[in-house]
């Protein structure tokens, strides 16, 4: 169970790198001109974190995390902090849905966001992250 569960860790790690990192190319995205040489590098760069690092780590996180949780019933479903840190996960993972629909966006050049709302975004994912790592962590539920 060592190897699945330091797997996991590095998923999660390369996965909110990706959450972390993304936003921000949104940020900038979102200040250059529709067609332009900088529009276009921004595009290939989303589309490059995507689908080669961000939704990948995802992918192994969960897996990872389910083969602990099932393979190796690493937790008790009576405690309460699983059911917390499951609902956070969820909600980490529609963020990075979130992310795919704005990537989406960029690369079809019909972006409606101000940078100021990727901006705001970007804090979500450390929001999340803090409540699982509490929830894991200290299990105060």
């Amino acid at each position: 169970m060592e190897w699945v569960k330091a797997f996991h860790v590095i998923s999660v790690i390369a996965w909110m790198a990706g959450l972390f990192y993304l936003p921000r190319l949104f940020v900038y995205h979102a200040d250059a001109e529709i067609g332009s040489k900088q529009s276009e590098t921004f595009k290939v760069m989303e589309r490059r974190l995507l689908r080669a690092i961000t939704t990948p780590a995802m992918i192994a996180a969960w897996i990872f995390g389910l083969w602990m949780v099932i393979g190796f019933q690493a937790v008790s479903f009576a405690e309460g902090w699983v059911w917390v840190k499951a609902v956070l996960v969820i909600a980490m993972s529609g963020y990075h849905g979130l992310l795919v629909r704005h990537t989406k966006a960029f690369a079809e050049d019909r972006n409606d966001k101000p940078a100021r709302y990727f901006r705001m975004i970007n804090e979500i994912p450390t929001l999340l992250m803090i409540g699982i790592v509490i929830a894991v962590i200290v299990r105060p539920f």
